[in-house]
């Protein structure tokens, strides 16, 4: 069930929250607001995929409010997006209430993420953002080496791969998820609360990859920056995280955990 909440702080400020877990904020009255820390953490990503302001080419894979899509045609005109989600009738409610300016090049298909990610073109994009959860848990088969792979396909030489996950003690997912992307891109990073990397608490970290070298200082600056500061691990330091993990194939994938009760309280 979708609920939208209206936010006591931002007159046109509103959460989505699927089946009571909050997915999404939006502020209509100005796009460029990312409430919730994952979001701006990948708004981070965003704004160092390219000098400032230059169009993108953006796929989402997930699509929810569309908070990133709104967030990079606000600050990046002319940008082109794409948006899969598979929940049809979730995309037209927030259509319907939560509405876009139709000037922006963001196009929403309906669809399972994966089976979209096959029909894109080599090196289509600049950008790939995955934030896709069914019931609170990433899709198993979101979270493999074949996926990843493929998400690498699509993806321009120098583009970024950029996915909110989440993950609690012992942490066995996530170190699994950077262990997988370790094996298929040359850089990665993960950015996260400093309780969610020590397995205190329950809660989202934002994997990013690439072919190319990362913004690592930049993008640690600014994350530590944030209102709820955050860490980034990036290489012998994330190495040293995975703690032997090994990669996660399409033969031994498993979704991510359900967060325990009282994680979005």
């Amino acid at each position: 069930m979708a609920e939208l909440r209206p936010d006591p702080e931002r007159a046109q400020g509103w959460t989505l929250l699927v089946d009571g877990a909050p997915q999404s904020h939006v502020d209509l009255a100005d796009p460029a607001y990312l409430d919730f820390a994952y979001q701006r953490r990948l708004g981070h990503v965003i704004d160092l995929a390219a000098p400032p302001g230059q169009p993108l080419r953006v796929l989402h894979l997930g699509g929810g409010a569309l908070t990133l899509a709104r967030y990079t045609a606000h600050t990046r005109p002319r940008s082109t997006q794409q948006a899969v989600e598979i929940d049809t009738a979730l995309t037209a409610f927030v259509r319907a209430e939560l509405p876009w300016d139709r000037t922006w090049r963001i196009k929403v298909r309906g669809g399972d993420a994966r089976e979209a990610l096959a029909k894109v073109p080599d090196g289509w994009a600049e950008l790939v953002i995955a934030d896709v959860f069914a019931g609170a848990r990433t899709p198993a088969h979101l979270t493999t080496a074949e996926y990843l792979a493929e998400v690498r396909r699509v993806l321009d030489p120098l583009g970024y791969y950029a996915a909110n996950l989440a993950d609690g003690a012992p942490l066995a997912f996530l170190r699994g998820q950077v262990a997988t992307a370790r094996a298929v891109f040359a850089e990665t990073a993960l950015a996260a609360d400093p309780a969610v990397l020590r397995g205190r608490r329950f809660g989202n970290a934002v994997l990013l990859a690439a072919d190319r070298p990362l913004p690592v200082a930049e993008f640690t600056r600014r994350v530590a920056g944030d209102p709820h500061p955050g860490r980034v691990e990036h290489g012998r330091a994330l190495a040293d995280f995975t703690a032997g993990a090994a990669p996660v194939t399409d033969a031994t994938a498993a979704a991510s955990p359900a967060p325990p009760p009282g994680a979005f309280d």
